[in-house]
């Protein structure tokens, strides 16, 4: 095993009954990655993050944490986690510190460096001055910091995040954003589960993307834009249109709002003189033309999986 290889999944099922969760996918993640899962909702993200933990038991496949199979050595894997769920999962009518200090107890810590530790995390995610307030008290940015810190007391070499920022206000996201990106640098493996396509695309270095419990795309970021990216033709029109038949230009336009065509440039050779005659007899306001972003990408390949 590459000691440098931090989690290792291969051929992984789940099957609820009927119900495919997971449906094999193997990827690899190196130490000192920050790698996304990027997918909607129900697309099977949480079931896989689940099963990397040892609190969802597979169907099929196997799963190492540096080197440690998450059944057989489930101790030693655990160890080697830090995980902030999607659901909140802690004692709300206790103080903020104290949460954290019981929790510390787990891990064995002596009482001074269990303070240390606990006391820096409340200061390294703006949660000192709420030290002493209820869990309850916090607003939902908060508590997702509260959550952040539980998982990172043991000093974890990997922190697995699923849906961190979801329902959390935008000022609490580019904090917990600037916070993660200051510990990868610092040397954590982190993979993250998202459906926030913003998000992966800020934070993640390498993304699989997830649709229907098959990972249908993965490589790092740049390239996957470079491989599935394509320039986009926007033709905003000033009167409502509903449809167009795409058969007059040959490839796939879209209509968004009703005003604008949305043109995702084929590969292949383009000839905008020829475009330009296909939309003459349109009411045309304004043409104009950018790189493709991920949410591009991944609109473009979930669609032809029937999203």
């Amino acid at each position: 095993m590459d000691p440098t290889v931090a989690i290792e999944v291969k051929n992984l099922m789940k099957k609820y009954k009927k119900i495919v969760a997971v449906d094999d996918i193997s990827f690899t993640i190196r130490q000192g990655d920050f790698f996304g899962l990027l997918g909607q909702n129900g697309a099977g993200k949480s079931t896989a993050i689940g099963i990397l933990c040892g609190l969802v038991n597979k169907t099929s496949g196997s799963v190492k944490i540096f080197g440690h199979d998450v059944e057989k050595k489930y101790r030693e894997a655990r160890a080697k986690i830090g995980l902030v769920p999607q659901e909140f999962n802690m004692d709300k009518f206790e103080e903020v510190r104290r949460v954290l200090l019981f929790n510390a107890g787990y891990f064995g810590l002596p009482k001074h460096q269990r303070e240390a530790r606990v006391d820096k995390l409340l200061k390294d995610l703006g949660l000192w001055d709420k030290r002493v307030t209820r869990v309850l008290q916090l607003s939902g940015g908060m508590k997702r910091k509260l959550m952040i810190a539980r998982a990172l007391l043991h000093e974890p070499e990997i922190l697995i995040l699923d849906e961190p920022t979801a329902g959390v206000d935008v000022e609490s996201r580019h904090s917990m954003w600037r916070f993660l990106q200051d510990l990868n640098e610092k040397g954590t493996t982190i993979l993250l589960t998202t459906h926030y396509i913003e998000e992966a695309e800020r934070l993640c270095g390498r993304l699989g993307i997830v649709h229907d419990g098959k990972i249908i795309a993965m490589d790092d970021k740049d390239r996957l834009l470079r491989q599935f990216g394509s320039e986009i033709i926007v033709v905003t029109l000033t009167k409502q249109i509903k449809q167009i038949d795409s058969a007059r230009f040959g490839y796939p336009v879209e209509v968004q709002d009703n005003f604008k065509l949305i043109v995702r440039v084929p590969k292949e050779s383009f000839n905008y003189e020829d475009f330009l005659r296909k939309i003459n007899d349109l009411p045309v306001e304004r043409i104009e033309t950018r790189k493709a972003t991920l949410e591009d990408i991944f609109v473009k390949l979930t669609k032809k999986r029937g999203l």
